[in-house]
């Protein structure tokens, strides 16, 4: 087994220099001249504590918050595409009709033309014949794949993903996950996966960034040395339980130090 490509092209994708933010009216920073650069084709998985930042590097990358300090690039000026940890489906849409909503926005194309680029998707992410259905006839495995590929209508190539199967039991967790893997290798997309499951980082990513406190000042790397494609067994392998041994011991760090700081 092989990836599909080098994980580690030195072409940016998104870049954060010297980037500092807090929200108007506080004076607690949330980040504090952080640094780090996704590269294209990465699928990075961004971990931490609660509360340290996490999504709000997300929302600076998607323009949603401005730094105050410092510079966040997207090479060329493209888009992101922003899928949140629910689905926020409209339910009064149909799946078709949600699906085609960034091209309405975008405007320029007739609905015909919407329509069959949204069905198009649709069938990529194994929804063909669900169009015509309402959010809530959907399973919650199925609205999160609606939800993703609302995310690829926007046509961007950085996918910035926001906890995106935290409300899904176990069992649609691993699926989804498996499933998610599989269209990242085909539609070879740069993603920035936010997840508090070490497993789920292990399995899906090429590296992993660690928040290991507020403010953030610095992403710890850790590079995940198993190949593409992957198997839920591949996890019980000698260095992924180590790479997990690893971040489960640098969260215990972090809930120490958190502690003694708040003593």
């Amino acid at each position: 087994m092989s990836p599909l490509r080098d994980p580690y092209d030195e072409t940016p994708a998104a870049v954060f220099r010297n980037v500092s933010f807090a929200y108007p009216g506080t004076d607690r920073a949330l980040i504090e001249n952080l640094n780090f650069t996704i590269r294209q084709g990465e699928f990075v998985a961004l971990i931490g504590p609660s509360g340290c930042g996490k999504s709000t590097i997300l929302r600076l990358l998607n323009r949603l918050n401005r730094p105050v300090q410092g510079d966040v690039e997207i090479p060329g000026g493209h888009l992101c595409g922003y899928m949140p940890q629910q689905d926020l489906l409209f339910p009064w849409r149909t799946v078709l009709e949600n699906i085609r909503l960034p091209l309405e926005v975008q405007g320029g194309l007739s609905a015909a033309s919407m329509d069959a680029r949204a069905k198009e998707i649709l069938s990529s992410v194994g929804l063909e014949g669900w169009g015509e259905k309402l959010p809530r006839e959907l399973s919650g495995g199925m609205r999160q794949r609606a939800s993703f590929a609302r995310t690829l209508m926007t046509g961007a190539d950085l996918l910035l993903l926001d906890e995106p199967f935290s409300a899904l039991d176990y069992l649609t967790r691993l699926s989804m996950r498996e499933w998610l893997m599989e269209q990242w290798q085909r539609d070879k997309k740069t993603i920035l996966f936010i997840t508090h499951d070490v497993e789920e980082a292990v399995f899906l990513s090429t590296r992993i960034l660690a928040a290991d406190r507020a403010p953030i000042r610095s992403l710890r790397e850790y590079r995940v040395p198993l190949p593409f494609p992957r198997k839920e067994s591949d996890l019980a392998g000698p260095e992924a339980l180590s790479l997990k041994a690893q971040l489960l011991d640098m969260f215990r760090e972090c809930e120490c130090v958190e502690h003694c700081e708040s003593s």
